[in-house]
């Protein structure tokens, strides 16, 4: 008996008893397919101020190990506790700065642990309803008044100053529309966050020079956020 038939009778044989192999496959890639569409969703639709497409690449390996945990440990009891002794030494320390990206990844973990658990109408049914909801909700939001602003644009300021009316008053001269979105204090000076209307390079290059001579501390980032809804 050769390596290759150890390997079939020993291994694949046990694997396809536990776990029909068509089933497997079509888990795999129906979970790969949904979470492929929930990062097309989350670049497209998301309020998220962060880089979203590179952000979203992070639901399809999500997805998929959950997927391989939840398949690996179902039909163990021993290797279920023993993951839980090992991911108890396991720490992340990636912040999640914006609470819409964290419901992202819970919709994502929540696709692997279907198809991991064998259940694959389940989260195809519930990710089609949780998307339609989702998009209910942002077409409720145009109606209210909240639209899209052509040029808008993410403005961080990090500075030593302490003065918010004359940093916001900078930009408010600059720009058409001018709205604070976030403001971390620090020591010294602050951390500020700024959703803006950009009408021209001219305005960019203006603000950038008025923000810079404020103090020789003071640092200034820009970041195009065409999607963004106010």
């Amino acid at each position: 008996m050769n390596i290759l038939q150890k390997i079939q009778d020993k291994y694949l044989t046990e694997f396809t008893e536990n776990i029909p192999f068509d089933e497997f496959l079509f888990n795999i890639l129906l979970t790969a397919l949904l979470a492929g569409i929930l990062r097309w969703y989350y670049i497209r639709y998301a309020h998220s101020i962060s880089n979203r497409r590179r952000f979203g690449n992070n639901f399809l390996p999500l997805a998929l190990g959950t997927l391989l945990i939840i398949m690996i440990v179902k039909s163990s009891i021993a290797l279920s506790l023993g993951l839980v002794g090992a991911l108890s030494i396991v720490r992340f320390r990636a912040a999640i700065k914006d609470p819409e990206e964290l419901t992202f990844l819970f919709i994502a973990i929540g696709l692997g642990l279907a198809g991991g658990a064998n259940e694959p109408i389940l989260a195809l049914v519930s990710f089609v309803l949780i998307l339609g909801l989702l998009y209910l909700q942002r077409s409720m939001y145009h109606k209210k008044g909240f639209t899209q602003r052509s040029g808008a644009i993410y403005v961080n300021v990090h500075t030593d100053l302490t003065d918010l009316k004359q940093i916001s008053g900078v930009l408010s001269a600059v720009f058409p529309y001018v709205e604070l979105k976030r403001m971390d204090t620090l020591e010294p000076g602050m951390d500020l966050s700024f959703l803006c209307q950009a009408e021209s390079i001219d305005q960019l290059a203006t603000a950038k020079e008025k923000i810079l001579a404020l103090s020789s501390a003071t640092r200034l980032s820009i970041v195009d956020q065409p999607d963004l809804m106010v």
